[in-house]
């Protein structure tokens, strides 16, 4: 018997209920895994009907379909010779499980299967529940997605019972700087109880705000053998390794202590298989070299990871590209270098002979014999970036907007807004017989607030006006879809109008902080060679929505919120990831500020964030889908269920917050000799 083993993980892109779509990916990877020599291919959770299929799970459908492709998977030649390892929702006793199914050449091992199966299989059960494969030469153990990031996860026990090969089929969203985490679990998973790791993967975007980031690896003894791409536009990723079961064996036989605690352990079921992993005369069979893994920075999971989003929504929409109101600040010119990026990608995988992606854009531009080849050329195709005056509009962000879009090579319009305003005004003051004024000119405040608002939602609907229309106006099939540019920090404390241009179909940097995208644009000045970026990077952030001082900008984003970005992101993670409330907030801003606030300060900027963010609360039920990429998204679709309204003065709260601090400045007047 050999002791060499080739195993095959994958990453697929998969579709939530596109089984034909997802059936042709899974048998392209087995294809693919055995031509590689694999004998053992692991893919990723839930691959048959997709992971994003939420409340479809409960459908009688999904069941159906996802059986009938196990079927079809079961009755095709290349499928045999090699164990598959595929995930797909399984009812069993009227309870619906998400399940790991193995198979080799249609021979399975109480599970009643379906009639369907026993034709091919010729058996009428299979074993359901938690159990281990036994090979001739080696066990095989499996735990799901979440169970790696459990306190006491399968792989423990297993490995201790003698499992040589755990495979983890994941269903991990990419969250920023998540890759490093997912890493050190599989490495310290076998570091600890040594053995062979395989983590599959979805990728790709499946039909919702999530975008599954691949980052299939081998590993083993504690280092990667084999290491998955995290962004790419390839529909079908499969990885293998050659490792030596020996090595495996001799490394746990050097952990003492794992030798004690595997006495211990309750046995888990066996399944044995008249199959090996090896083959006999395996010993030229050359063997991987371990490897170091190479991570993405923060601003280049940015450029990637949205634009493989955009990519997947834009042919799965079916719709001919992008429109973008271009604003020349930093946020809707971080859109754009993501529509950009989306577009130097599609370029690459053309080049490197990527057919899919080629069929994929041939039929969004509708032109058979079209080939990309220079990003700004088909960034000139796919994106319309719109700049839309006002009378409050500044040269400074006309002329940045105007230099973006020259370098990265969109179809740009400029318009003015200013008629649809006084219209719409016009309309107000027939009716009512008042006419409002900016504070500017002596009008009130609620008079000012209205007059910047209906300026945003006239951009709006001129926004989805120009995203159904502008290709007709040209002659080119297709519509558009709208790219909002509202960061996570602006939606968390809600500055933005409700309906206004941030109300859009999708938004690539919903999920994203400012400082995070700020270091992005600072890498697109270099990586794109765009330098209009630097004169954006340099100007204040300001929504130009008050009349300007001099021609000059007298508003500006920080002002308005009455706190920093970089405030905001510490809020943020407080209240989302930390679960602070506003006492648990002060109390530990109290520590982390105490260099450059007074207790005072820091209450008053905890009072002002709580009662802002919960004013505007209820924007959150109407927030535009979001690239997911922060743990503190305020997104209250799935990422942040909490009310949208609440009492804004939180006046329990607040008062105890004043006593604590009224407490800690007679402390201080007292001195060290004092007390309370």
């Amino acid at each position: 018997m050999g002791r060499k083993v080739t195993v095959a993980t994958c990453a697929l892109n998969q579709w939530a209920l596109d089984f034909e779509g997802n059936f042709q990916r899974i048998l392209k990877s087995i294809q693919i895994a055995k031509a590689k020599g694999a004998r053992y291919r692991l893919g990723p959770e839930l691959e048959i009907c997709g992971y994003g299929c939420w409340d479809h799970y409960h459908e009688s459908d999904t069941l159906l379909h996802s059986l009938q492709v196990l079927a079809a998977l079961l009755e095709s030649s290349i499928t045999q010779d090699i164990i598959c390892d595929v995930g797909m929702p399984v009812m069993h006793r009227n309870v619906r499980y998400n399940c790991r199914v193995i198979f080799l050449n249609r021979q399975t091992e109480e599970y009643v299967l379906p009639r369907m199966l026993q034709d091919l299989t010729k058996q009428k059960t299979v074993p359901f529940g938690d159990v281990v494969l036994a090979t001739r030469d080696t066990c095989i153990g499996s735990e799901v997605c979440e169970e790696l990031w459990t306190p006491r996860s399968p792989h423990i026990d297993m490995g201790l019972d003698g499992v040589e090969i755990i495979t983890n089929a994941s269903g991990s969203h990419h969250v920023l700087r998540k890759a490093h985490t997912r890493v050190d679990l599989v490495t310290m998973a076998t570091s600890k109880n040594g053995g062979i790791y395989l983590l599959a993967n979805q990728k790709g975007c499946d039909g919702d705000r999530l975008y599954y980031d691949g980052c299939a690896m081998i590993a083993m003894n504690g280092s990667i053998f084999a290491q998955g791409t995290q962004f790419s536009l390839d529909d079908v990723e499969v990885l293998t390794a050659t490792l030596d079961l020996e090595d495996v064996r001799s490394y746990r036989a050097e952990i003492s202590s794992r030798n004690l605690e595997a006495s211990r352990v309750s046995p888990y079921p066996r399944v044995n298989v008249d199959f090996a992993l090896s083959v006999s005369e395996d010993l030229l069979e050359e063997v991987s070299e371990p490897m170091e893994w190479t991570y993405h920075s923060p601003e280049e999971e940015i450029s990637l990871g949205p634009a493989c989003w955009l990519w997947d929504f834009l042919r799965r929409s079916k719709q001919a590209g992008f429109f973008l109101p271009l604003s020349g600040g930093v946020d809707s010119a971080a859109s754009a270098c993501i529509v950009y990026s989306m577009c130097c990608l599609v370029c690459e995988a053309v080049k490197s002979g990527n057919e899919q992606v080629l069929a994929d854009i041939q039929s969004l531009v509708d032109e058979k014999s079209y080939t990309p080849q220079d990003p700004q050329e088909l960034c000139g195709r796919l994106l319309t970036t719109c700049y839309m005056a006002s009378e409050n509009s500044s040269q400074e962000t006309h002329s940045r907007a105007t230099e973006l879009a020259q370098q990265i090579g969109s179809y740009h319009i400029h318009l003015s807004i200013d008629p649809a305003v006084k219209a719409v005004l016009g309309i107000f003051s027939l009716v009512t017989g008042k006419f409002p004024r900016f504070s500017a000119h002596g009008g009130s405040g609620r008079e000012n607030l209205a007059l910047q608002n209906v300026q945003a939602r006239i951009r709006m609907v001129l926004s989805y006006l120009f995203a159904q229309l502008s290709l007709w106006s040209r002659g080119v099939q297709g519509g558009l879809l709208v790219l909002g540019s509202a960061n996570v920090d602006e939606s968390l404390l809600g500055y933005l109008t409700k309906y206004d241009c941030s109300s859009a179909d999708i938004n690539p940097i919903g999920g994203i902080s400012k400082t995070d995208l700020r270091a992005f644009v600072q890498l697109c000045v270099e990586r794109f060679q765009l330098p209009a970026l630097q004169t954006i990077l340099s100007a204040p952030a300001t929504a130009e929505l008050e009349p300007l001082a001099n021609g000059q900008v007298s508003q500006t984003d920080e002002e308005d919120m009455g706190m920093t970005y970089s405030e905001l992101s510490i809020f943020g993670r407080l209240r989302k990831v930390a679960k602070a409330g506003p006492y648990s907030m002060f109390c530990k801003l109290l520590n982390m500020w105490k260099d450059s606030c007074t207790p005072r300060q820091v209450a008053e900027k905890v009072k002002r964030f709580f009662s802002k963010y919960s004013m505007n609360r209820h924007k959150m039920t109407t927030l535009t889908p979001a690239y997911h990429a922060e743990s503190y998204s305020p997104d209250d679709n799935r990422f942040d269920l909490r009310p949208f309204l609440y009492n804004a003065m939180w006046p329990w709260q607040f008062h105890y917050i004043d006593n604590q601090v009224l407490k800690l400045e007679q402390k201080e007047q007292q001195g060290p000799e004092g007390g309370i």
